[in-house]
């Protein structure tokens, strides 16, 4: 696939959700049907939420099940072959990453971190979440932002944005910094609003209506901050033709204007274009748009999808797996895997057994660490390591259709080495 794979499409979400639950479906936020019709699937989607529902006495809980977002988000691209390969949660903001099933084992190096910029540092009501992983050859980061409020504390955001690309930090010493990476995605409730309190919230409104756009996007903060070179700077953004995403009246597509409308959500991005000898690293962006139908929020949601250029030449090693005829119920199973190439195990990888359709890498029925079996050379290819690891008569319990997924944790670091072919689970016959 690498060899003939040119690029990534990855499509975005940014949403702030005022606390509600998510009662609108889903399918046109995610440009589900305009992509049957055109028959080209994002690669990947991300998806980002500022205040989602969080309490703080349910915050352990929040980092171990899934929010309503996040499952319903799930539960329609489980629907076209896409797996949930990482959360990120810091109280209300949420960045969720989600992969064609065919591109899986080419995920290296997955982290996700965040940041608190709320009470100076003290609290995540505000801050960042992020996201960065390695593809075919080439490495991205996903920062989802929100911002502190209200028209006059511009100042205060501008120190939040610093203080994110300051503090926020990776393993891999290579990108250990957000604008290390090949590829920037920085999306959000950045909350810049326009600027000059001369200009009323009727008025805005008036010119909206009358799509004089260009007038109001002159005084945007946000563009501001960019040219003065306070923030933002490093960062690309598309041209905006969509109305302000802020704020409006509840379940309705009027502004609420006790406001100033304003355009709060946004998508921005960045390429380090001339990191590789072999390819000169590109974006094209093919929208950017927001999603007035969406009524439960006082925001609108906005998207935008690009195609990012990869390295065609670059080898993903990994993990083949013996395939496999069946597992019997109730007893002690094996299965027998080669790591391919340069991949070599390390004591925190681990071979999860999944039902074959699984929708996310949390749903692993049981685990067990690699390094219980013994390594050997195979005589015809002595360069490959071959393993054989062993699940308990206690691991599969019921009848189905099953796989394996190597995983690669090194620390904060994973990475999908390999998926084996699916098999059946049942008991043995009598």
């Amino acid at each position: 696939m690498a060899d003939t794979l040119k690029y990534l499409r990855i499509y975005f979400v940014t949403w702030n959700v005022a606390t509600k639950y998510p009662d609108q479906d889903l399918h046109e936020l995610l440009d589900i049907n305009q992509i049957k019709k055109s028959g080209t699937w994002p690669d990947l989607y991300f998806v980002g939420l500022q205040e989602v529902k969080a309490q703080p006495q349910n915050m352990v809980m929040d980092m171990i099940f899934e929010d309503p977002w996040t499952k319903v988000f799930r539960e329609v691209l489980k629907n076209y072959d896409y797996v949930k390969v990482r959360t990120q949660r810091l109280q209300g903001l949420v960045l969720n990453a989600f992969c064609l099933r065919k591109h899986i084992t080419h995920l290296r190096l997955m982290e996700a971190q965040y940041t608190r910029t709320g009470c100076g540092g003290m609290w995540g009501n505000k801050g960042a979440v992020s996201i960065r992983l390695n593809m075919y050859g080439i490495n991205m980061c996903v920062v989802n932002t929100h911002l502190t409020p209200h028209d006059h504390l511009l100042a205060e955001r501008v120190v939040e944005y610093n203080t994110i690309l300051k503090s926020h930090s990776f393993t891999h010493s290579d990108t250990s910094k957000i604008l290390f990476h090949d590829y920037v995605f920085w999306i959000g409730d950045l909350n810049f609003r326009l600027h000059g309190e001369d200009l009323t919230a009727v008025e805005i409104n008036s010119l909206v209506k009358k799509n004089q756009l260009k007038p109001l996007l002159a005084r945007d903060q946000l563009k501001m901050v960019m040219e003065k070179g306070e923030a933002f700077t490093e960062l690309n953004e598309n041209p905006i033709t969509f109305k302000p995403t802020y704020k409006y009246e509840f379940a309705s597509q009027e502004f609420d204007l006790k406001r100033r409308p304003s355009w709060t959500d946004r998508i921005l991005y960045r390429v380090n274009a001339d990191i590789y000898d072999d390819v000169k690293l590109n974006v094209t962006q093919h929208n950017y748009k927001s999603h007035p139908s969406y009524v439960l929020s006082d925001h609108k949601p906005v998207t935008a999808e690009f195609d990012i250029i990869i390295r065609p030449g670059v080898e993903d090693h990994g993990v083949e797996f013996q395939p496999l005829s069946s597992w019997f119920i109730d007893e002690e199973n094996s299965v027998s895997y080669r790591l391919l190439g340069d991949a070599r195990p390390a004591s925190g990888d681990w071979v999860g057994l999944f039902h074959n359709e699984f929708s996310s890498l949390d749903e692993y029925i049981v685990y067990e660490y690699v390094g219980r079996g013994k390594s050997s050379p195979l005589p015809f290819e002595p360069d490959a390591i071959t393993e054989r690891i062993y699940f308990s008569d206690t691991a599969l319990r019921m009848p189905g259709m099953y796989r394996l997924v190597y995983v690669a944790q090194r620390g904060n670091l994973i990475g999908i080495l390999g998926v084996s072919p699916p098999f059946p689970g049942h008991h043995r016959p009598t």
